[in-house]
């Protein structure tokens, strides 16, 4: 049975959830995305990815800065939806609009709940060295991320999977999902499970104060915090290259023998080969690296191209 929906997301890992829906041939009678934001050298004005697909679909695209509002509810509640369907939107939602579809509000998020709540859980569960993650399609309730769950899968983390790659296939995996729930839930078959009350963390926006790389922690920490920040915002670290001091963004990173002061660029840097840099203990080779202003280059490119030597200490 196709379903009125009130599609709400906004960045770009949104996308195929809302593709999906409307090759479902469900009627998405509104979309619900953050504003445009200033972007670009210009700062002119840019529409989000959900906004630029919901416009290519002809779908009436609505973006309140609040839905505290009671003239905001009111708009919400006019559009007479079976449901609500939340992937990465941006906004908390209130008591009010939460109750105005008539099958409530489905949330897809990308963790194991209840762990990794919140607003950064691809990010933290590879920078926590975490070794599977899921999509789970959950019933919305006023809590951060605290409903019953309908649907899960889950997906293995690789050794060496950043950030970017985890969530492109996690995002494929929302749409995946969302094809399974909604035909169950207009039959009324869409079972829930509470979450569990232990296990609980949270997942708190990356802030810049913690991309900058910590040498002093062990090899496997410090390539999960440079896979789980790859390839956006980015763990960093400051290297003197032709004199100056300079930010260099740390994208790919594998585990490597070797042992020296932390931060040390290490002897076993051949000809082809990455740089390789010791950590508190072990150690991990550039695999990607990129210079401020420039475009993501090999480790072995990078190190061709500078004067890094042996010995060298990074910052």
């Amino acid at each position: 049975m196709s379903l009125r929906v009130i599609f709400m997301g906004t960045p770009d890992f949104s996308v195929p959830t809302l593709m999906e829906i409307v090759g479902q041939g469900h009627d998405v009678v509104a979309c619900y995305c953050q504003p445009p934001r200033p972007a670009g050298r210009g700062m002119e004005l840019k529409k989000s990815p959900v906004h630029e697909a919901a416009e290519s679909f002809g779908i009436p695209v609505f973006t309140p800065r609040s839905l505290k509002d009671q003239d905001e509810q009111a708009v919400f509640m006019a559009h007479d939806a079976d449901v609500a369907v939340v992937v990465a939107y941006g906004l908390l939602l209130p008591k009010a609009i939460l109750d105005a579809p008539r099958l409530g509000c489905l949330n897809l998020h990308a963790s194991l709940l209840p762990r990794w709540r919140g607003a950064a859980p691809i990010n933290r569960a590879i920078m926590a060295g975490d070794t599977e993650t899921a999509v789970q399609v959950m019933r919305m309730e006023e809590g951060l991320d605290t409903g019953p769950v309908c649907l899960s899968e889950t997906l293995a983390i690789g050794e060496n999977m950043t950030a970017g790659e985890l969530h492109d296939r996690l995002s494929t995996l929302c749409g995946d999902l969302i094809v399974r729930a909604l035909p169950a839930l207009s039959r009324g078959a869409l079972g829930e499970q509470q979450q569990a009350e232990d296990g609980v963390t949270y997942a708190a926006k990356i802030s810049k104060q913690e991309t900058r790389i910590d040498w002093s922690k062990p090899a496997r920490e410090v390539h999960n915090h440079i896979r789980g920040l790859s390839p956006f915002p980015g763990a960093w670290c400051e290297m003197t290259l032709g004199g100056k001091p300079e930010r260099v963004k740390i994208l790919r990173s594998v585990l490597a023998e070797g042992a020296g002061a932390p931060g040390t660029v290490l002897a076993a840097t051949g000809q082809g080969e990455a740089p390789l840099i010791a950590c508190g203990s072990g150690a991990v080779r550039l695999e990607q690296v990129q210079r401020a202003g420039k475009k993501p280059m090999s480790g072995a490119d990078f190190l061709r191209g500078t004067t890094l030597s042996a010995g060298t200490v990074l910052d």
